[in-house]
């Protein structure tokens, strides 16, 4: 959720009491390389890291009744009514946007229309392949309905999942569960006749990551993996099929999006009323339905 910022520290000038602001994950301290380069959106000034300590100085600033230390996480603890945060947490945001819209923007939208908007940089008429569709693969449908793909094809292993893809996008469906004898990674590639241009593995299966790399097409196909696999998972690949087959595979944390400018060109295209179709093609904005799908 958007959070109102009640009091700042001595060296805090960007933002003053009162602001509205969303908390991420994601560091933008907007001044080491990183952050001022459009290359990377990986602060080296803050590294995201799973920490139960509040970035800088790794202590934490909150106790319990006793005094007792209780921990921080993902740098933001947003599930506490008040919070501390270092300023390359949190994004100044329009205060007229609802909260209950806006906190879709501080990981899952912005994740997956981030990846197909600046990770894969999906081109118009292209296709694409998503393995998963939860909110993240959900908002990789919009993102890509956005960029102009053409064919947008979803993966999973419940087919009720087709009715609520529709609405971002999605114009094909493979149920993976059903694929009889043949793998999914054939039919898809039977489906794109050799390959989608863009694959996104959005569930955190390193299994499916594979699968993914093997539908994207030889030459210029990219797989991008924004699910979260379990600690110590591997990927296996030929060295021969990634030196002759010239694909990409690349992470995408946070959907590639610079929180600090990025979001708030999210907000202006939702305060704008930037239009998707929903069923009967009639036009909703982006938020609201997503809003209405994921709640």
């Amino acid at each position: 959720m958007p959070s109102i910022v009640e009091s700042v520290g001595e060296d805090v000038h960007e933002l003053s009491e009162g602001d509205t602001v969303i908390p991420i994950f994601l560091p933008d301290c907007a001044e080491c390389a990183d952050c001022t380069s459009k290359r990377s959106n990986l602060c080296s000034k803050i590294p995201f890291e799973v920490s139960p300590w509040l970035p800088g100085d790794g202590t934490s600033r909150f106790t319990d009744l006793k005094g007792e230390t209780l921990y921080h996480f993902l740098f933001v603890s947003s599930f506490s009514e008040y919070t501390v945060v270092d300023t390359a947490n949190v994004t100044k945001v329009d205060p007229a946007i609802p909260p209950n819209r806006a906190c879709l923007l501080s990981c899952g939208v912005s994740t997956g229309v981030g990846a197909a908007w600046r990770t894969a940089n999906v081109e118009a008429g292209s296709t694409v392949v998503i393995f998963g569709l939860g909110a993240i693969g959900l908002a990789v449908a919009e993102g890509a309905r956005l960029c102009g793909a053409k064919k947008i094809i979803g993966v999973d292993i419940n087919p009720e999942k087709f009715e609520t893809g529709k609405i971002f996008g999605v114009t094909d469906f493979v149920d993976s569960r059903s694929c009889g004898d043949k793998p999914v990674r054939q039919v898809i590639n039977e489906m794109t006749n050799g390959g989608a241009d863009y694959c996104f593995e959005c569930v955190g299966m390193a299994s499916l990551v594979e699968d993914a790399y093997a539908c994207c097409r030889k030459g210029w196909g990219k797989t991008v993996v924004l699910g979260v696999d379990k600690p110590g998972a591997e990927l296996r690949f030929r060295s021969f099929d990634v030196l002759h087959l010239g694909k990409t595979l690349m992470g995408s944390l946070f959907g590639g999006l610079k929180p600090k400018s990025d979001i708030s060109t999210l907000v202006k295209r939702y305060m704008n009323k930037m239009n998707c179709k929903g069923k009967n093609n009639k036009p909703r904005a982006c938020l609201e339905y997503a809003y209405k799908v994921y709640f």
